[in-house]
């Protein structure tokens, strides 16, 4: 294969990659944070300590989420963004 044809096939599947992200959460689908068993979180955490799936350290980190159906959040224990940066800033203003 010469190198340009190489490179473009590698750019393709970085592209569709790229795109296949925010498609997940289409269709009655929503992250939800602190839900996650070790390694078993979907994507980046809100600490921007790793950015990929299954890196989870901790369990049901409120930092870490998962894709799940849109309204079940809550019925797993867990909650939106917004609710996770506020207990994300209370951890931390406890020391």
């Amino acid at each position: 294969m010469n190198q340009k044809l190489l490179f473009s096939a590698a750019l393709a599947a970085a592209l569709a990659g790229a795109m296949a992200a925010p498609l997940a959460h289409a269709g009655g689908k929503e992250k939800c944070y602190g839900i996650s068993p070790v390694g078993g979180n979907d994507c980046a955490n809100l600490a921007g300590t790793h950015s990929c799936a299954g890196q989870a350290k901790t369990a049901n980190d409120p930092g870490e989420y998962q894709v799940v159906e849109k309204g079940t959040c809550n019925d797993l224990g867990g909650f939106d963004k917004e609710v996770a940066l506020e207990i994300i800033a209370a951890e931390k203003s406890k020391g």
